[in-house]
């Protein structure tokens, strides 16, 4: 299982954090002890004093591809779900100066929250919506018509390089309003009005 996650994809984010808009997919890697489900709660590492949640859709890979052409992705997929991932930005801020790669920032254990996932004949596949809340308070909105590179698009890029695999999620990018998280902090978010993820900072 890989968990393959997709940065700067919507361009209200890259603003935000002042990054040029990509004119390809800016892929990384989380390794499978990043992966925390089942509403398990997210130890705030030590090793960061600035944890900012991201917020994104999330697909489930259901069969094994390779060089797959964008008109065919579609058939690689059909659950969609909601994740956190979880990026230590003083590190990443630090690798970034350094131009050195970003493990240490995004991959770190835990760093990859996963919700239960849906069908995607539940939602609209043209333009999801989806929200993720901070004790309560919507801090994220994001719509998929929003996407630079849409679900199809990613699958045929990705499978160019990695051989795609039944159970690999990919994390699609994150929209604005990403911020730190501090302990005692809950988090919760949904596709529509069903809710998907819920996280407890501890």
């Amino acid at each position: 299982m890989k968990i393959i996650c997709v940065g700067r994809n919507y361009a209200d984010h890259a603003k935000e954090l002042g990054n040029d808009l990509p004119t390809k997919p800016l892929l990384f890697m989380k390794p499978s002890t990043a992966l925390l489900i089942d509403g398990k709660p997210f130890y705030h590492p030590d090793f960061s004093q600035d944890i900012h949640y991201e917020c994104e859709l999330v697909l489930k890979i259901k069969k094994n591809g390779k060089h797959i052409n964008e008109q065919f992705a579609s058939d690689y997929y059909d659950e969609i779900g909601l994740g956190i991932d979880f990026t230590a930005r003083d590190l990443q801020e630090e690798c970034k100066a350094a131009r050195s790669p970003w493990e240490v920032a995004k991959a770190f254990d835990n760093s990859a929250v996963i919700g239960r996932f849906i069908s995607i004949s539940e939602v609209n596949l043209n333009n999801i919506q989806f929200d993720l809340y901070k004790n309560d308070e919507r801090v994220q909105h994001g719509e998929s018509k929003d996407l630079i590179f849409g679900f199809d698009v990613l699958i045929s890029y990705i499978s160019k390089f990695f051989t795609l695999q039944q159970g690999d999620y990919i994390f699609t990018g994150t929209p604005a309003g990403v911020g730190r998280v501090q302990i005692g902090d809950r988090l919760s978010g949904g596709i529509g009005d069903q809710q998907l993820l819920s996280c407890e900072v501890k």
